[in-house]
C-alpha cells in the first residue's frame, strides 16, 4: 500500500472524462488499496481515481456508520440510476484543500456499480452517503464541486475555526 499524491484544482487530470474499467488486475487492486490509504491519510470520506492522476472510472468512499466504524466501499464503472429529493450543504474536496462551499445534491440516489471483484451491485443511499456518491461520480466526468457551488467558496478556517483548516 502507498500514499499517492492528490491532484489539486488546476491539474488537467481533474477535468478529463475517465475511461471504464474493463478488467480487474493486480494494478487495479493496488490502485484501490492505495486510494483507501490516501483517502484515510488525508482524512477524507471519498476519493476518485482522477484525483490521484488515474483516468479510470473508480472511486472509493467511507462515510463510516453511526458507531464510528469504517465502512469502505468501492465503486467501479458506476451509473447513477435515479435521484430524488434535494439537499444543500457544505462540501469540501481533497483536491481543493482548505475550502468549502454549499452544493445542491439529490437527497437519495440509486447507483449500480461493480466492486473490486467485478461483481455488480445496486444500492440506494441517502443523506451524506448520497452526497459522497454524487461528488465522487462527478469527478469521473471531469466535474469538481466548485463548479456547482451556490454562493461563495469559503476558507474552512472561516467556517470551522483554525483547527479544521
Amino acid at each position: 500500500m502507498a500514499i499517492r499524491n492528490i491532484r489539486e484544482l488546476g491539474d488537467a487530470s481533474l477535468r478529463k472524462i475517465c475511461k471504464p474499467v474493463k478488467e480487474i488486475n493486480q494494478r487495479t487492486l493496488d490502485l484501490i488499496d492505495d486510494m483507501f490509504d490516501t483517502m484515510y491519510e488525508a482524512n477524507g470520506v471519498g476519493l476518485a481515481a482522477p484525483q490521484v492522476g488515474i483516468l479510470k472510472r473508480i472511486f472509493v468512499i467511507d462515510c463510516g456508520d453511526e458507531e464510528g466504524n469504517l465502512v469502505p466501499m468501492v465503486f467501479i464503472n458506476p451509473e447513477i440510476l435515479d435521484k430524488d429529493g434535494m439537499q444543500v450543504d457544505f462540501e469540501g474536496c481533497l483536491s481543493v484543500p482548505g475550502k468549502s462551499g454549499k452544493v445542491p445534491r439529490a437527497m437519495t440516489v440509486k447507483v449500480r456499480a461493480f466492486d473490486e471483484n467485478m461483481e455488480e451491485f445496486e444500492m440506494e443511499a441517502e443523506g451524506l452517503l448520497a452526497r459522497c456518491i454524487q461528488h465522487e461520480y462527478d469527478h469521473l466526468d471531469g466535474i469538481v464541486y466548485v463548479d456547482k457551488v451556490e454562493g461563495e467558496i469559503y476558507d474552512n478556517s472561516e467556517l470551522y475555526g483554525e483547527e479544521e483548516n
